[in-house]
C-alpha cells in the first residue's frame, strides 16, 4: 500500500471515532478488492495461486493498517463465501426483476493468451493525437477517450503480439430501467454538490452496464452460465455487506438489523473521486433491485499529490506505507492529514516540509507545551492539582463543544483542528498571562491546574486525529474515558503521574529517504554510470558482530559490523523477512563503507549492506568467498 492508500482509511476512521465519543454507535466495514484480471496474472507470474496472493495481500494490508491504527469493526475480503453468496443473490433479484440482458459485442483477443482483453491491457497510438504507448480507454497525454476498437497499432500488454477483434455474448445490467428511481436517490442522498452534479449529467445518458467477463478470469463464476465471471465492479462493493455478514455471523446477529430496508442504521461510504460513478449510480441501482438499503452518506474525496506532484514510483513520490512509518511516526501523519481534510472534493498535498513544520508547531509547541508547562508547578505539590480552577476560562473552551461536534460530523476537519489548536494558543497565552512563575506556589497552582483541565478538553477534541498521542497524553491524568460526557468533568485535587515528554521535534523529511528503499524501479528509469562513478563507492568486506530485532519495523534489523581496522559501523538493513538474527552473526557481508549516513526512525544507519533479491520477494546477502578478511576493498 502507499499513502494515498492510507488516507481514505484515516479520513473514515476519523469520522467513526467521532461517533463513538459523542455515543453513536458505528460499525466501521471494509474488504480487500481481490478479483480481476491483474490479480490474475500478477499471481501466473509469481508462480502462485490467486487465492495465496490474494491471502498474503490482505495479511500485508492488515498489518499496514494497525500500524495506522485503523480501527475496522471487521476487515474481510471481497473473494470470501460471503461474498458469493450475496452476490449470486442480488444477480439472481436482478435476473428475477428483468434487469439482465445479453448482448454480442466485438473486442480485442490475444491468441498467445487465449484470453479477451480488457482496455488496460492494450496499448497502441492514440488516435486522436498520435501519442505512442496509450491505453484502450484512453490517452494520457491529450485526454481523450475512446474506443479500445479505434487505437492505432495495437498491442497485448500480457504478450506482446497483435490482438485480433472477436465476438462474444455479454451479460448487461439493464442501468436506464433504473433511471427514475436513481433520480430520487441523488436528491436524497447526503453528497458533495459537485459530485452530485456530475452524476446528474450521466444520468441523461445511461447505458446497460456490461457486468461478465469471460474466461481466463480470477472471480466468482454468474450462475447458470458458462466461463462468465461477474465483473470486479459487480462484486466488489458488495465486500461492504460481506464484510457485515461475517461480523454479524461470529457474533451471531441478524444482519437484517444493520443492511435491510427496515434497518434504523445510516449506511455512508467513503471513497475517492475516481469510483463516485460506481458509488454513485451503478451500486444503488443493485441495491434497489435487491431491497436492499439504499446509502444516506456518500463522503468522496480527492487524490494525495506528493510535493504538490502526482503520486508516482518512478518519480520516487510513490511511498510506500511501511517505509514511511520507519521515518516518521503514523500518527503525526494522520493528524497531518486532518489538518488538511475538508468535506470538498479536493486533492490534498503531502509537503515534507510542511509537515515537520506543521506536528513541531501544533503538537510539541502548542498543544503538549501546555502539559509540560504546567508540570513544574503540579510537582512542586507532590503531583496534586489544585482544588480550584478559572471557571470563565474552562466555560470558554466547553462552549466550542456544539462547533467542533459540527465540524468533526461533517467531515470538516482541517476547520476543527483549526479551532482545537486555537484553544491550545489561547491556552498557552493564558499561561503567559498569569505568569505562575511570578505568583506563590498556591496561587500558580491555580493556573497549573487551569491549563490542565483545558490540556485535557483539548485531548478530548483531538482525539480522533491522534488518538495513540491523547491515549498517552490523558493516561498522564489518569483519564481512561475519552468520551465527550468527560468533557464536563472537572479535575480537582487528584493526583496525576508525572510527565514524560510524549513527543520531540520532529527532523525534517527529504523524498530520498524513500526513494532509497524503492527496489523495484523500471528498467527504464535506471541510468547508466560510467568507471569514475563506480569506483568513487567504496565496498568493503564487513563481519556481521551483531544483529538486533527491531519490534516496531516490518524489514529492518539492526547490524553491527566490523570492518577490521576501519572500526565498526551500525546498518539497518530491510532483511527480516529473510533472516532470523541468530543465523547473521559472523557472516561476511559487503558493505557500502562510503554512503553517506541517514537519520532513521531507530537510529542512525552509516552504510549499506548488498543483497540480491528475486520475483518472489525473496532476499539473498551477498557474501565474499572464505577466506576474504575484514576491511578488504570488494573490487
Amino acid at each position: 500500500m502507499h499513502l494515498g492508500h492510507i488516507l481514505e482509511s484515516v479520513q473514515t476512521d476519523i469520522w467513526v471515532r467521532f461517533q463513538k465519543q459523542v455515543g453513536n454507535e458505528c460499525l466501521f466495514f471494509c474488504a480487500d478488492d481481490t478479483h480481476g484480471t491483474p490479480v490474475m496474472l500478477k499471481a501466473n507470474e509469481m508462480g502462485i495461486e490467486p487465492e495465496e496472493l490474494v491471502k498474503k495481500v490482505r495479511e500485508d494490508h492488515m498489518k499496514t493498517y494497525k500500524i495506522y491504527n485503523i480501527d475496522f469493526t471487521n476487515y474481510h475480503s471481497t473473494h470470501s463465501d460471503e461474498n458469493k453468496e450475496i452476490s449470486e443473490k442480488i444477480y439472481n433479484a436482478a435476473v428475477s426483476n428483468n434487469l439482465v440482458i445479453k448482448k454480442t459485442i466485438e473486442q480485442y483477443y490475444d491468441e498467445t493468451e487465449n484470453m479477451f482483453l480488457s482496455d488496460r491491457f492494450i496499448v497502441g497510438t492514440c488516435p486522436k493525437c498520435g501519442a505512442e504507448n496509450q491505453y484502450g480507454d484512453g490517452c494520457e497525454v491529450c485526454g481523450a477517450t475512446y474506443n479500445s476498437k479505434d487505437l492505432i497499432n495495437p498491442l497485448s500488454k500480457i504478450s506482446n503480439t497483435k490482438p485480433i477483434l472477436r465476438e462474444s455474448e455479454h451479460i448487461f445490467f439493464d442501468l436506464p430501467q433504473k433511471g427514475k428511481m436513481l433520480k430520487k436517490f441523488l436528491d436524497n442522498v447526503n453528497i458533495q454538490i459537485s459530485i452530485k452534479n456530475k452524476l446528474t449529467e450521466w444520468l441523461d445518458d445511461l447505458k446497460p452496464w456490461d457486468i461478465s467477463r469471460d474466461a481466463p478470469y480470477f472471480g466468482f463464476q454468474i450462475p447458470n452460465e458458462e466461463n462468465k465471471y461477474f465483473y470486479v465492479w459487480l462484486d466488489a462493493p458488495i465486500g461492504y455487506i460481506a464484510s457485515l455478514m461475517n461480523w454479524v455471523t461470529k457474533n451471531n446477529f441478524n444482519i437484517d438489523d444493520y443492511w435491510s430496508n427496515t434497518s434504523d442504521y445510516e449506511i455512508a461510504h467513503f471513497i475517492g473521486k475516481d469510483i463516485a460513478y460506481f458509488h454513485g449510480l451503478f451500486w444503488p441501482a443493485l441495491l434497489e433491485s435487491a431491497n436492499y438499503k439504499l446509502p444516506d452518506l456518500i463522503q468522496v474525496h480527492g487524490f494525495l499529490t506528493v510535493n504538490g506532484e502526482k503520486m508516482s514510483k518512478s518519480k520516487g513520490t510513490g511511498i510506500e506505507t511501511d517505509i514511511f512509518a520507519e521515518y516518521c511516526d503514523p500518527e503525526l501523519l494522520r493528524y497531518y492529514f486532518a489538518s488538511k481534510l475538508n468535506n470538498k472534493v479536493e486533492d490534498i498535498d503531502l509537503n515534507l516540509d510542511d509537515l515537520t513544520q506543521k506536528i513541531n508547531s501544533d503538537l510539541v509547541g502548542k498543544y503538549l507545551n501546555i502539559a509540560s508547562r504546567s508540570s513544574t508547578f503540579i510537582q512542586k505539590n507532590n503531583d496534586k492539582l489544585s482544588d480550584s480552577i478559572d471557571e470563565i476560562f474552562i466555560d470558554d473552551l466547553l462552549s466550542n463543544k456544539e462547533t467542533i461536534k459540527d465540524l468533526f460530523e461533517t467531515r470538516q476537519y482541517s476547520k476543527a483542528i483549526r479551532l482545537i489548536m486555537d484553544m491550545a494558543d489561547s491556552t498557552n497565552k493564558y499561561i503567559n498571562d498569569k505568569t505562575p512563575w511570578k505568583l506563590d506556589d498556591k496561587e500558580a497552582l491555580v493556573v497549573a491546574t487551569t491549563a490542565i483541565n483545558a490540556f485535557k478538553i483539548i485531548s478530548i477534541y483531538l482525539f480522533p486525529a491522534a488518538p495513540e498521542l491523547v491515549t498517552k497524553a490523558l493516561n498522564i491524568l489518569n483519564i481512561k474515558d475519552i468520551s465527550y460526557k468527560n468533557l464536563e468533568l472537572k479535575l480537582l485535587s487528584v493526583d496525576v503521574n508525572k510527565y514524560e515528554p510524549l513527543l520531540t521535534r520532529m527532523e525534517k523529511l527529504n523524498i530520498q529517504q524513500f526513494q532509497q528503499e524503492e527496489n523495484d524501479m523500471p528498467e527504464d528509469n535506471i541510468n547508466t554510470i560510467n568507471i569514475d562513478q563506480f569506483t568513487d563507492i567504496d565496498l568493503r568486506v564487513a563481519k556481521i558482530i551483531n544483529a538486533e530485532e527491531i519490534p516496531e519495523a516490518d524489514k529492518l534489523i539492526k547490524l553491527t559490523l566490523s570492518v577490521g581496522e576501519l572500526g565498526k559501523k551500525t546498518v539497518f538493513a530491510g532483511i527480516k523477512s529473510a533472516y532470523k538474527v541468530d543465523d547473521l552473526l559472523n557472516r561476511l557481508v559487503v558493505l557500502v563503507y562510503n554512503l553517506a549516513p541517514r537519520k532513521m526512525k531507530f537510529g542512525i544507519s552509516e552504510g549499506m549492506v548488498l543483497a540480491s533479491s528475486d520475483n518472489d520477494g525473496g532476499i539473498f546477502l551477498i557474501s565474499p568467498e572464505s577466506g576474504a578478511k575484514e576491511g578488504q576493498r570488494v573490487k
